[in-house]
C-alpha cells in the first residue's frame, strides 16, 4: 500500500511537474526583457513553486546544514551532483549563482535562452584550450559581479555510493580566480535517483563543509576536496 502510494504521489508530480515546465517556459519568455533584479526574482519564485510541488505531492522535503561556511563574497561551490534536484534548487541556496555546464545545455532551445540570461558559464567539454579560455573569462565577469560559481567538480551525476574522477575544471578554476572552494554535499540521490519515475518521501540534506582556502597547490585542494566531498559526509 505505501508503495502504492509514493507511485501515485510520483506519478502525479511527474505530471504536473512537466506540465509546469513546459506551459512557464513559453509563458514566461516575457521575463526576459525585464531588469536582472525583477528576472532573478521570476526565476526564484519559479523555483519555490516546484519546492512546494515537492513538498506538498512527493513528501519530499530539505534542509541545509553548515550554512556557516558559506563566505558573503563570490567563492566556489564545488558541489556534489546527484540528482536534478540540486539544480532545481540552486537559486533558493544561493542568489542568482554562476553554474559551470556543459555547452549543450545553453543551445537548447528556449531552456537555453534561460540559461544565458542567468548568466551561466558554459563549458565545451572537446573544446581544449579555447573553451578553458573562455570558462575563465566568464567566470571572472561572476567574480567580478560578487557571484557565487558553482560547479559539480565529478562533470555528472553520480549516483550514491559510486565514485567518479574529479574533472581539472575545478583546479583551474581555484588557480585562476584565487578564492576559497566550499565543498557542498547532497545526499538527493537516495530520494530522486537519476533518471527514475520513482521519487520517495523524506528529507534531503545540504551540507556545506569548511572552506579550503585560496593558494594551495593543486594536488593538495584536490585531495583534501575529494576526502571532504567522498569520505567526511558519507556521500
Amino acid at each position: 500500500m505505501k508503495r502504492f502510494a509514493v507511485f501515485l504521489r510520483s506519478f502525479f508530480f511527474n505530471c504536473l511537474f512537466f506540465l509546469f515546465v513546459a506551459i512557464s517556459s513559453i509563458a514566461f519568455l516575457w521575463i526576459l526583457l525585464l531588469p536582472d533584479r525583477s528576472f532573478f526574482a521570476w526565476i526564484l519564485g519559479w523555483q519555490h513553486c516546484v519546492e512546494w510541488m515537492e513538498r506538498n505531492i512527493l513528501g519530499l522535503r530539505s534542509r541545509v546544514i553548515g550554512r556557516e561556511n558559506v563566505p558573503d563574497g563570490p567563492c566556489i561551490i564545488a558541489a556534489k551532483h546527484q540528482s536534478a534536484w540540486e539544480t532545481l534548487r540552486l537559486n533558493i541556496l544561493f542568489y542568482n549563482p554562476a553554474i559551470v555546464l556543459k555547452k549543450e545545455l545553453v543551445l537548447l532551445p528556449i531552456w537555453g535562452w534561460y540559461a544565458r540570461r542567468c548568466g551561466m558559464i558554459p563549458i565545451d567539454r572537446g573544446g581544449g584550450a579555447i573553451a578553458l579560455m573562455r570558462m575563465m573569462d566568464a567566470a571572472r565577469r561572476a567574480k567580478e559581479e560578487g557571484r557565487k560559481i558553482v560547479i559539480f567538480p565529478q562533470g555528472t551525476r553520480v549516483p550514491p555510493g559510486e565514485r567518479k574522477p574529479y574533472k581539472s575544471g575545478i583546479a583551474a578554476l581555484y588557480k585562476e580566480l584565487n578564492l576559497p572552494i566550499v565543498p557542498m554535499t547532497v545526499n538527493s540521490g537516495l530520494f530522486w535517483p537519476k533518471g527514475a519515475f520513482i521519487k520517495k518521501p523524506g528529507v534531503i540534506t545540504v551540507e556545506f563543509l569548511p572552506p579550503i582556502p585560496p593558494g594551495l597547490p593543486r594536488q593538495e585542494m584536490m585531495r583534501i576536496l575529494e576526502s571532504r566531498l567522498e569520505t567526511e559526509a558519507g556521500s
